[in-house]
């Protein structure tokens, strides 16, 4: 059972790949979180960039309601991916995973952030605007 801090750093990839998923910054993270569970494993990353890969096609296919079902799913998954990984590590490279992993959330977090000038919006997700029955939508 890992403590507390590297729980923390597995909730935190989780929600990491699906703050990314679907996003421009997608790309970066799904490279960066497949080396960083290939640990120089080329075979180990290539599967992990198929499993990405899967989840951001889950997640595209889904709409609305089952969008969100499946979003809090993927990031539990993910989530328990990143835990399992670092709780089967010996401890001195759990220790240099888990810098590992915080360098890679810091630069994911850097790269997520969304701002907007005076007068904008700044969505940092998905949006859906609609207009019914003859009214006007706009952001």
């Amino acid at each position: 059972m890992l403590s507390e801090a590297p729980t923390a750093l597995a909730m935190s990839g989780g929600t990491a790949v699906m703050t990314a998923a679907g996003t421009e910054a997608w790309e970066g993270v799904r490279g960066r979180v497949a080396a960083w569970f290939g640990r120089g494993n080329t075979q180990r990353e290539s599967a992990e960039l198929e499993r990405l890969g899967r989840t951001a096609a889950e997640l595209a296919a889904a709409e609305g309601e089952q969008l969100e079902r499946l979003r809090i799913r993927q990031e539990a998954s993910w989530q328990a991916r990143f835990e399992a990984f670092l709780e089967d590590l010996p401890e001195d490279e759990r220790e240099r995973a888990g810098a590992a992993l915080r360098e890679l959330l810091a630069a994911s977090a850097a790269k997520a952030q969304v701002s907007a000038g005076d007068g904008g919006t700044a969505v940092g997700g998905n949006v859906h605007i609609s207009a019914q029955e003859g009214s006007v939508a706009a952001v």
